[in-house]
């Protein structure tokens, strides 16, 4: 019975497991079945679409003759041509009359697969997945020759889906209707080379000065190199980075086939013979910088019918620019100069002493500590935070944490105000304020202004050690000259196409403030301080100055920022690879730079006097500052124990304080609000009178009675002499104030 019911048992499992198979093979079959189907229709529904591609591509005539690119005209604000790019083609050039290394070094490099594949590259899919997925990356886009050239003439460079679904289905289109003799030929005669060229022989006369029927191994290996990024790997860009790049082609030859091992070897590129680029200029630098705007612009225009673009440029601005960087450039060294407009027009740009020699444009792409130059912020948030340029501080030595800032040239001054503070550039003094106001909130200001940059909090950033771009600073500082109200850089006004149809029209913006009118007062106080006695004296052009110099350990950047009669230039000086320049200082040849190219930009415009006048809000008002209008029999007076009077009334005893009249008395709830400096905490009580009035009123000192806060209280002259000798003391600095160009 026993070996019966096993028997049953054993049976039972074998039949369930039968089912189960039975089961798992029929959904297996129905699977591979509408595998199947779903393939054959996605196939008949490709062909299709393949089919009606093939029977509406133009002939190969049609295509031969069709052109790309757009046809771009610059002009400056006064109407003249300043450039125009757009397509250059060269020759065309039949499958014959291309050299076997173009076309060998151009398949090595973009597409290997190319005479065995239908258009698109399933290998080269499969293998970019499987590259993805190994190496948890986002799979790389695999397009092969054909892909390019449909895309190069039918479609746009949107990397959406639809997008490479149709240049895929055009692809194949493309490989049924024409050989693969034509479509390369097609492909070399029209792909795009950088600098306005389409196809090799546009692009062997623009680099090489010859056509492309006479290409040697390494300018083939050159010009093939350039389609993946013409703009970088262009020879007359960057010449390592195109010798860098034509090694590659050469490997990639190497590897399948198309040159030996000696032949590779025995090709140098480095020795191939560029052709000199002439007629180039340093306006190019602001073309470079102005032309990609039109993307966003015109991102609602896909006319590729001829423009013309009108642009901020100031032709003779632009001249005076660039010969004041060429003139006071250390020599080894870079220089580069934003000037704007008070409403943010780019008047000049120059990004480089030799656009020829390097069109890289250090005035919008290099990012540089600015130095001293940076104390903008960290003076506007004390101005801010309730400081005032007349308000006393002390230079001396000061840590704060792990950090001790010194002073250039290792001087301190003592107490000063903070206009002199400023006009000397004294770091002691910045990171005292900088420490008061809070790091994080000069941060704050710095991006509020503009600065684009990442910005470190450490104490140290008070001294510029946060790298920045010259235009932002010339933005922030042209902030400051606008009163405090936004501005933003911009250099085309409009665009329209040949028959005069105008796709963009730059309106008037409305700026928004962005500090307090008083704010902007006070560090114009400064900055103009800084020009007139302090670091930046170079920079004086015979008319009101402000502005402000910045130098960098070792004197690797120099910089000066500055405004006058309404335009504001930023200019930088150093070498690329941040080493020292010997003798570089903010103060020197960026602030001669600066006045050299301002004494020119401003001359056709009237002086105007800066707005130094501090309109304090009510909040800010100290009791001293404030006068009291009405009878003087309301005063309120102080006796010789600093006891409140009665108006019209006398002291305990009856008698009449014989002192005068001192500032209206507060409760504590009343006080305005003021910043927590040095001693003072903000739930101390107030006192009934001043620490100056008190020694005045009682004719000695309260340094053995009274507890007084360690900063210095503010007082206005109370004579003659002296304002005199404040005067005299700010055009002719106290010992301690040692005079450097920063």
């Amino acid at each position: 019975m026993a070996g019966s019911r096993r028997g049953s048992r054993s049976s039972k499992k074998t039949a369930d497991r039968k089912d189960k198979n039975s089961l798992l093979g029929r959904w297996l079959r129905r699977l591979i079945v509408a595998g199947v189907v779903v393939g054959l229709l996605g196939a008949l529904a490709l062909g299709t679409a393949v089919y009606f591609a093939e029977r509406s591509l133009p002939s190969y005539s049609a295509l031969m003759n069709s052109e790309n690119g757009q046809t771009i005209v610059m002009r400056a604000r006064d109407g003249t041509e300043i450039v125009s790019l757009g397509p250059s083609y060269g020759e065309w050039l039949y499958s014959d009359e291309i050299p076997q290394v173009m076309k060998d070094a151009m398949v090595s490099v973009e597409d290997r697969r190319f005479y065995s594949h239908i258009g698109v590259d399933p290998l080269g899919l499969l293998r970019a997945v499987w590259v993805a997925v190994r190496d948890d990356q986002r799979a790389e886009a695999t397009s092969t020759i054909t892909q390019q050239l449909a895309r190069n003439i039918f479609l746009n460079s949107n990397r959406t889906m639809d997008r490479k679904l149709r240049e895929a289905v055009l692809a194949m289109a493309l490989e049924w209707k024409f050989s693969k003799d034509q479509i390369l030929e097609l492909y070399l005669n029209k792909v795009y080379f950088g600098g306005g060229a389409y196809g090799i022989d546009s692009a062997s006369r623009k680099f090489f000065s010859h056509s492309a029927r006479q290409l040697s191994t390494g300018e083939a290996a050159i010009i093939a190199g350039l389609v993946k990024a013409p703009s970088r790997y262009a020879p007359s860009a960057d010449v390592n980075a195109a010798v860098a790049r034509a090694n590659v082609v050469l490997s990639q030859m190497r590897k399948y086939g198309a040159l030996r091992a000696d032949e590779a070897a025995s090709v140098d590129v480095s020795a191939v013979k560029l052709k000199k680029e002439s007629g180039g200029n340093s306006i190019r630098y602001f073309t470079d910088w102005a032309l990609p705007q039109l993307d966003t612009l015109l991102a609602d225009s896909d006319s590729r019918e001829p423009i013309q673009v009108w642009t901020t440029i100031d032709i003779a601005k632009q001249k005076s620019a660039t010969a004041a960087i060429k003139a006071n450039a250390p020599k080894g060294a870079q220089g580069a100069l934003v000037s704007l407009d008070r409403d943010g027009a780019v008047l000049a740009m120059v990004g480089g002493t030799d656009y020829v020699e390097s069109n890289y444009n250090r005035a919008v792409s290099a990012v540089r500590q600015p130095g001293s130059a940076w104390k903008l912020f960290v003076y506007l948030a004390a101005l801010e935070a309730g400081y005032t340029p007349d308000d006393r501080v002390v230079d001396e030595p000061t840590t704060i944490g792990n950090w001790s800032p010194h002073n250039s040239g290792g001087s301190y001054a003592g107490e000063i105000d903070v206009r002199s503070a400023f006009a000397y550039s004294k770091n002691t003094v910045a990171a005292q304020l900088g420490n008061d106001v809070g790091f994080g909130t000069v941060a704050s200001m710095a991006r509020r202004m503009g600065i684009t940059t990442p910005i470190s909090t450490y104490p140290s950033m008070v001294l510029g050690t946060s790298e920045v771009r010259v235009i932002d600073m010339a933005r922030a500082f042209g902030e400051i000259s606008a009163g405090g109200e936004s501005v933003e850089p911009y250099g085309i006004t409009k665009v329209e196409t040949a028959k005069g149809r105008v796709l963009y029209r730059r309106e008037p913006q409305r700026g928004h403030q962005l500090v307090p009118d008083y704010v902007a007062a006070g560090i114009t106080d400064l900055l103009q301080t800084a020009v007139a006695t302090g670091t930046g004296r170079a920079a004086q052009i015979g008319r009101p100055v402000a502005g402000k110099t910045g130098t960098t350990n070792s004197s690797k950047d120099g910089w000066f920022v500055g405004f006058s009669s309404g335009i504001t230039t930023a200019v930088w000086m150093g070498r690329d690879d941040a080493k020292p320049v010997a003798g570089l200082y903010g103060g020197t040849a960026p602030a001669r730079a600066f006045a050299s190219y301002m004494r020119y930009a401003v001359k056709d415009r009237p002086v105007e006097q800066f707005d130094t006048d501090l309109q304090l809000p009510q909040w800010q008002l100290e009791p001293d500052d404030e006068y009291f209008y009405g009878d003087p029999n309301d005063y309120y007076f102080i006796d010789e124990q600093g006891n409140l009077v009665e108006p019209s009334g006398g002291a305990d005893n009856g008698t009449k304080s014989p002192f005068p009249p001192e500032r209206q008395e507060q409760s504590p709830a009343d006080q305005p609000r003021r910043p927590s400096r040095d001693n003072e905490t903000d739930d101390s009580a107030p006192s009934a009178a001043s620490d100056d009035f008190l020694e005045r009123a009682i004719g000695g000192s309260l340094e053995n009675g009274s507890t007084r806060s360690n900063r210095p209280q503010q007082r206005s002259p109370s004579s003659e002499s002296e304002m005199d000798t404040g005067r005299s003391w700010r055009s002719n600095p106290p010992e301690g104030i040692i005079e450097r160009p920063d």
